[in-house]
């Protein structure tokens, strides 16, 4: 996984083709995106930190 822009994230997790589970744990939150067992794409909040990250094929899975 490498870092990636939140318009290529968002754009990722609208896509009705993908599903999402998000996991909350103390001061960090997960929002992981799923195209069947794939992971695409991740984000990641730790305190005011925003981190977003996509797989090496995440261009694939962009929707134009």
């Amino acid at each position: 996984m490498h870092l990636i822009m939140k318009s290529e994230f968002d754009n990722i997790r609208l896509n009705d083709d993908h599903e999402y589970e998000t996991d909350r744990s103390g001061n960090k939150a997960v929002v992981k995106i799923w195209k069947g067992d794939v992971l695409i794409a991740k984000k990641i909040t730790e305190k005011k930190s925003i981190r977003y990250f996509g797989c090496k094929e995440y261009k694939d899975y962009l929707s134009s």
